[in-house]
């Protein structure tokens, strides 16, 4: 198995609009990937390989600095946004029965409260950088939300409504820079990868990667390793759309290993995790009741307590 490839040029963000027949086509692309292999790499999509790398600059800049130079900045440090800023080494843990991940974080969510703080000093222009990228991915994502409802069959207002306050207190997308420093083998606890196992928590995620490293299960319960397609976007379901769409479109687990014992190189990329909206209630939208409704914030915060070690 392989992750498919999709040329997304018609409905890429310099596109205006697109004709039946393309959206026909790319439903049926994406309907395929995510009920088979729940990861797709989509190309043209009008998001640049410039643009990643800028983003990937100032978040380097950032993740280079003293700890205690990033202190300031984390998470669950801003009352009203508990879950924006800078996750330091080993704190988080996508696979709950391993040591913690050896890998960094800033997380982006709400763009308009004044209450949470930015990087600035080394790292000028990281409020702006990512908050522009933030407005790009949300673009594209509500592109590839409508062409999954098509492919669905179902009205693209299903899936649109419930995303339409992204980027504000009422929603909970984030924007993830991820740095993977390098590994001290001698120094890692048994068991410890840089990332976990783990599926995602809400609607879709886009991923942006420039190394190789990340693994994908696939249905057979293998991993394979998800190669770099350069100015691609790899997308994934993630676990919140599974229950929607009643496990027709699948989310499926994915983990970062360590490099090999010479390796010392770092890892970034930048994920786009599309949430719901917290008081939109996720139920499965084929009538079913295989899954129970829930919100798109309470469902969040029973994920988060898993992560995070909390009860």
């Amino acid at each position: 198995m392989s992750i498919p490839v999709v040329d997304f040029g018609a409905y890429s963000l310099s596109e205006e609009d697109v004709t039946d027949e393309q959206m026909h086509n790319l439903s049926k692309e994406l309907e395929t990937a995510f009920t088979e292999v729940g990861f797709v790499f989509l190309k043209n999509t009008g998001i640049t390989q410039e643009e990643v790398y800028r983003v990937m600059d100032i978040s380097k800049t950032f993740f280079l600095q003293p700890d205690e130079a990033k202190r300031p900045f984390s998470r669950n440090s801003f009352e009203n946004n508990p879950n924006h800023g800078w996750v330091s080494l080993g704190i988080e843990k996508l696979n709950p029965l391993r040591p913690g991940d050896l890998k960094e974080a800033f997380n982006i969510t709400s763009l308009c409260q004044g209450s949470i703080k930015w990087p600035s000093g080394a790292a000028k222009g990281f409020r702006e950088i990512q908050t522009s990228f933030f407005h790009r991915c949300k673009a594209l994502s509500l592109r590839v939300l409508r062409v999954m409802a098509h492919s669905l069959g179902v009205d693209p207002e299903v899936f649109l409504s419930a995303h339409r306050l992204i980027g504000t207190a009422g929603n909970s997308t984030t924007l993830r820079s991820l740095y993977y420093p390098p590994v001290n083998r001698e120094e890692g606890k048994e068991g410890q990868l840089r990332c976990g196992e783990h599926s995602d928590y809400g609607s879709i995620t886009l991923l942006f990667s420039v190394s190789e490293g990340l693994q994908v299960r696939t249905r057979s319960g293998e991993f394979i390793c998800a190669p770099v397609i350069p100015g691609a976007v790899l997308i994934n379901v993630a676990d919140l759309m599974q229950r929607w769409t009643s496990d027709q479109f699948v989310s499926v687990l994915h983990r970062v290993l360590l490099p090999p014992a010479a390796d010392s190189s770092t890892r970034q990329s930048l994920a786009f995790f599309v949430q719901p909206d917290d008081e939109a209630l996720i139920s499965c939208c084929d009538g079913s009741n295989r899954y129970p409704p829930v919100t798109g914030g309470g469902y969040l915060t029973e994920r988060f307590k898993s992560s995070y070690g909390q009860t």
